[in-house]
């Protein structure tokens, strides 16, 4: 029998290998199917005066374009209905790479081609790339800045024994999921149309489709099996192209497929924000935080997208793992002239720790101490040192214990002590170590997604379906949803299957995103079964008395009284007496509340918690270097699945890595990425993966809140884990100049940036 809390195998990983798995684009495409591609904007920003598509229009196979004024409901695809992303522009170029119309030909071929064929006029204006160059300029931001304040930051700093003011650069980072964006349409009856999309969002696919149809969302039907990867780049980016898909397929009453390649998917589509950040910090001579300022200005890209929310975030976790008895954050999510940024894993969230993990490296190198040494003084207590930026109290602080295990575990003392000794010799190789720790809250900060619905089938020969609101992209949401729903009705995991979530199934779903897909989507299934499970303890009593009030559903068998049934049988005779057996389940996270003007409230229901051990070698003539060792404790309370659970920290750990060494993101002066395939775009590879790479669950835990089965979320704090690695750079880096300087590398440290502060730490010293 399945329970939860056991290594379970993901229910698609034979089809994963195997390539059995099936995605949009392996969906069977009916006669007469057309595909779609965009034709895209070579400026990145100007007034868009004609666009001539006669040679498009005559190219072969082509059957027809999409612009503007081919909407026939609303021109805007924003995710946050803010008026400023249209499908396709009107009067005005945004940014290199912006899609301005669409051809839809017999074949995807015959549409990239004759995509280059339009003949574009736009007028040149003055454009700007980075949110340092449009704060210069006077752009506005894209949202509302967020400010969180507490105590008093200017007689914090003045009381300070000292005080350090600096700057960081953080990169953002492509999503470079497997499979890319890709909508597949197909028109119905009336104004009826089914949408097959790679989307973390369908619900907010169906109302986007919609309102850019004019029609009423019951319209629009939004199904998704599976996803290959969507790590945030999917839950509003895909808006673009399900509503060009949905376009063409009732314009001329076919179904419609788009698929861009990568190069445009990687242009076209936002990314991970890239932050310049000012801080300052207060400190004594023991290196405990006094007072914390700091302006967390983002590339937003030229509309809102999520940027007001993953600004929030990154105020949110501006703090870390760490107390800040002053502290003033503010936010500029600031407009740019290049692709709106989105959702990415962490939202926002790393980008605000690694400025906190930047601060303490500047205290520990400013006082000659071990960075641990300070990140222990400043870490959360319990008591007077338990309340954030933002008010929260944090009520279930583990940050303690995780740490000093893994300070005990990873022989962190020993192996620095020798790291030290062997950059004391000089040499082109150095070495560096860091530990460094994670809190990262748990909900949506926009408090009515915090929702979700399940739809559960128990059929009358014991097999049972369910539907959630949750989207899979391979992290085994599903699987873990199974194994709930097994565990419930003490049958085996093979009677439960999961079908495609679909809007026509389960209504206004929240994306799967904030690391809150199970939390959310498991107890709402565990509400459907228990209503079931109510009706069947509820005939039973009828039929065999009230001994059967205590109905015990164990081993594929249902108890009662004394007696035992055969699951199937049971339910059998349940139908027959015309119990029902379908339930829509419903759950809302409890406690959570925030009232942003104020910049107060709890909008997270509980923390996750980890650390992370990272050793690396680098070579100081090169600026090449090698992670050598991680060592991960990750907190994920009574873990659901703790294969799956470990996969997800080993994922992250990777991504977090890959974000601040390789993956660098880089525009021409003319605002064109050249960083848009995987020919100059640079991820982990399987060899840059940690030579030893040890990770392990904090078994030991439970989320004290009533979570599901105690479990905690997995999917993003684990990522915030990497700056391990960034942090053993620095600390390697730091070396050639006897550690008298923090190294302030900014991110990513590619080898180019990591060699450049080399030569600068050797020019100081």
């Amino acid at each position: 029998m399945s329970r939860t809390g056991q290594s379970t195998q993901h229910d698609s990983a034979v089809k994963h290998v195997t390539g059995r798995a099936s995605y949009t684009d392996d969906i069977a495409e009916p006669a007469g199917t057309l595909h779609a591609y965009l034709g895209c904007s070579k400026v990145a920003h100007g007034k868009l005066n004609s666009l001539d598509l006669s040679a498009v229009k005559a190219a072969a196979g082509v059957v027809g374009v999409l612009t503007a004024e081919d909407i026939p409901g609303v021109n805007d695809v924003s995710a946050v209905h803010a008026h400023d992303e249209p499908v396709f522009p009107s009067e005005t170029v945004e940014f290199y790479g912006q899609p301005l119309f669409a051809v839809v030909a017999k074949t995807r071929d015959q549409a990239r081609r004759a995509a280059e064929l339009a003949v574009v006029d736009v007028e040149p204006l003055p454009h700007v790339l980075t949110s340092r160059e449009a704060m210069a300029a006077g752009y506005p931001d894209v949202t509302a800045p967020l400010k969180l304040e507490r105590g008093d930051v200017a007689q914090g700093m003045a009381n300070a024994e000292h005080r350090i003011k600096a700057t960081m650069e953080i990169g953002g980072q492509d999503h470079m999921y497997l499979e890319g964006h890709i909508t597949f349409a197909v028109p119905g009856e009336d104004d009826e149309v089914v949408l097959h999309c790679s989307t973390q969002h369908p619900s907010e696919a169906q109302v986007i489709v919609a309102q850019v149809l004019g029609v009423p969302a019951n319209a629009v039907v939004v199904k998704v099996r599976r996803m290959g990867g969507g790590f945030g780049g999917k839950e509003s980016q895909m808006n673009l192209f399900a509503a060009v898909a949905a376009m063409a397929a009732k314009k001329w009453n076919v179904p419609v497929k788009i698929r861009p390649d990568r190069d445009q998917d990687m242009s076209a589509t936002g990314k991970r924000h890239d932050f310049s950040v000012d801080y300052e910090v207060g400190f004594d001579g023991e290196g405990r935080i006094e007072a914390v300022e700091g302006q967390f200005a983002a590339r937003c890209g030229f509309s809102a997208d999520l940027s007001g929310p993953v600004t929030d975030r990154a105020l949110f976790h501006a703090d870390n793992a760490y107390y800040y008895p002053n502290v003033k954050l503010t936010s500029r999510p600031i407009k740019t002239n290049t692709v709106s940024n989105t959702a990415f894993r962490g939202f926002g969230g790393p980008q605000g720790a690694i400025v906190a993990e930047r601060m303490i490296e500047e205290i520990a190198y400013a006082l000659g101490k071990d960075p641990l040494d300070v990140r222990k003084a400043n870490v959360y207590g319990i008591g007077e040192r338990d309340v954030t930026p933002y008010h929260q109290t944090v009520e279930d602080n583990i940050l303690e214990r995780l740490i000093g295990e893994l300070e005990e575990t990873s022989d962190y003392r020993k192996r620095r002590a020798e790291i030290v000794a062997h950059n004391a010799k000089g040499g082109v190789v150095r070495r560096g170590i860091a530990l460094t720790p994670v809190k990262f809250g748990i909900s949506f900060t926009a408090t009515w997604f915090n929702q979700a619905g399940a739809l559960l089938h128990v059929y009358k020969d014991g097999s049972i379906m369910i539907n959630h609101g949750g989207t899979e992209m391979g992290q085994g949401l599903n699987t873990k949803v199974a194994q709930i729903v097994a565990e419930a009705f003490g049958v085996a995991l093979g009677r439960v299957k999961i079908t495609a979530t679909a809007t026509d199934k389960v209504p206004n779903t929240s994306a799967t995103a904030a690391s809150s897909g199970t939390d959310l989507n498991g107890m709402a299934a565990l509400d459907a079964c228990e209503q079931i499970k109510a009706r069947l303890v509820g005939f039973a009593t009828e039929r065999w008395g009230a001994e059967c009030s205590d109905l015990q559903f164990v081993d594929g068998k249902v108890l009662c009284g004394g007696a035992e049934h055969a699951w199937a049988d049971f339910v059998s005779q349940a139908y027959m007496a015309r119990v029902q057996l379908s339930a829509a389940g419903f759950y809302k996270t409890p406690k959570i509340h925030w009232d942003r003007d104020k910049g107060q409230g709890r909008p997270f229901y509980y923390f996750a918690y980890g650390a992370a051990c990272s050793e690396v070698w680098v070579d100081t003539l090169t600026g090449e270097y090698r992670v050598e060792r991680a060592d991960v404790l990750h907190d994920v309370g009574r873990s659901l699945n703790p294969v799956l659970d470990k996969g997800q920290v080993e994922g992250a750990f990777i991504q977090g890595m890959g974000w601040l060494t390789t993956e660098e993101l880089w525009w021409d002066d003319k605002g064109c990425l050249r960083t848009h395939a995987p020919s100059t775009y640079k991820i982990p590879l399987a060899s840059d993966k940690p030579r030893e790479f040890n990770v392990r669950l904090a078994e030991w835990s439970e989320n004290p809140e009533r979570t599901i089965k105690r479990s905690k979320a997995v999917g993003e704090p684990p990522f915030v884990l990497g700056i391990s690695v960034f942090e053993a750079l620095g600390h390697a880096v730091a070396s050639v100049a006897g550690y008298a300087e923090c190294p302030r590398l900014d991110a990513p440290a590619t080898p180019e940036r990591v060699l450049m502060a080399v030569e600068r730490l050797k020019r100081n010293a």
